[in-house]
């Protein structure tokens, strides 16, 4: 018997980059490509999300789309007393609200009509230290976000959207 958990969870930004400012630069300057706060993303499928600077980038690659958690930037801003950090500084696709990401990988599921099959976290980086705070790269170990694979075409958008997980048996909580 298939077992399928279903919630009203919220998309709180999209954001795309043209470019590359940390993958690929270790050792060099980080580049300077905005993070956009886009209204809407176009997911495809197998592709990424066009725009953004993985679109495309090579087939079956793991991290098409990535996901990070509100949950995880308000304890974050709270930890290192940055309360106007941006999200936008984690260079991730989605921020979401009450999505259980570290419990996706590994998993297909559903944001509206989009199927995505959750990879691996989204390991944060040295840059970290940079964008975010000093010792922030240490602390969002385990917490970094969600990379992930487009398996359906799509477009989403900002505020509440269905979630599905077919074979989860419970929706722990985010962050």
């Amino acid at each position: 018997m298939s077992v399928s958990v279903q919630a009203i969870v919220t998309v709180r930004h999209l954001f795309v980059s043209p470019g590359h400012n940390y993958f690929g630069r270790h050792g060099q300057p980080a580049g300077a490509h905005p993070t956009l706060d886009v209204p809407s993303v176009r997911c495809r499928a197998g592709q990424g999300i066009e725009g953004d600077r993985f679109f495309g980038y090579r087939p079956d690659y793991n991290g098409q789309i990535t996901f990070f958690a509100w949950e995880t930037l308000l304890a974050l801003r709270a930890h290192f007393r940055a309360v106007a950090l941006s999200p936008a500084v984690f260079r991730r696709n989605v921020v979401t609200e009450g999505l259980p990401l570290p419990t996706l990988a590994g998993q297909r599921f559903h944001l509206g009509e989009i199927e995505f099959e959750g990879i691996a976290e989204a390991k944060p980086c040295h840059w970290m230290d940079t964008a975010a705070a000093p010792g922030a790269e240490v602390w969002l170990r385990g917490r970094g976000g969600l990379r992930a694979k487009i398996l359906s075409d799509g477009v989403l958008l900002p505020g509440p959207v269905r979630f599905s997980a077919p074979g989860l048996l419970d929706l722990p909580a985010a962050g």
